[in-house]
């Protein structure tokens, strides 16, 4: 199995996060990066968020995740040790999520709740990848969406 990682920029809900940690450790996500105003597992003083944990249940406590106030800080990195850097958004560029698979070391960004990535963020994306949409609404809730993408993506052993 190759290298996966989630890096969330700007989502709000610590309740999200959590979520997130959560699934992703289910997927075999082997780290998750936070940015922007993303919530963290501890504060800056060491103290546990309770909300984040209390739909991380646990997992924050032992999935590596690491915080940077931009992205940038962490895709560079990434990108130099050779991942591929796939944006989970809707864009005309992006392909259904069914014909992408992780065959190499590979980051999935995901954004905020309402404006999700940002132009700039979808720019420095190596592929865009989207979930098709047939209700009204036009979108998944962003913990929702990355259970999705981490389950449908990254091929099992």
């Amino acid at each position: 199995m190759h290298t996966v990682a989630v890096l969330l920029h700007n989502v709000r809900s610590a309740h999200n996060v959590g979520s997130i940690f959560r699934t992703a450790d289910a997927a075999g996500v082997e780290r998750i990066f936070l940015t922007g105003y993303t919530p963290t597992p501890r504060d800056r003083f060491g103290r546990t968020n309770k909300e984040l944990a209390k739909t991380a249940l646990g997992a924050e406590q032992y999935l590596p995740w690491e915080y940077a106030r931009t992205p940038k800080t962490f895709l560079k990195k990434l990108k130099k040790e050779g991942s591929r850097v796939v944006g989970v958004e809707q864009d005309v560029w992006a392909v259904n999520y069914r014909t992408y698979t992780a065959t190499t070391p590979t980051v999935f960004i995901f954004g905020n709740e309402v404006r999700g990535l940002s132009r700039a963020l979808r720019g420095a994306c190596d592929v865009l990848i989207e979930i098709p949409m047939r209700g009204k609404k036009e979108s998944l809730n962003v913990s929702v969406a990355a259970g999705v993408i981490l389950f449908s993506c990254i091929p099992r052993q």
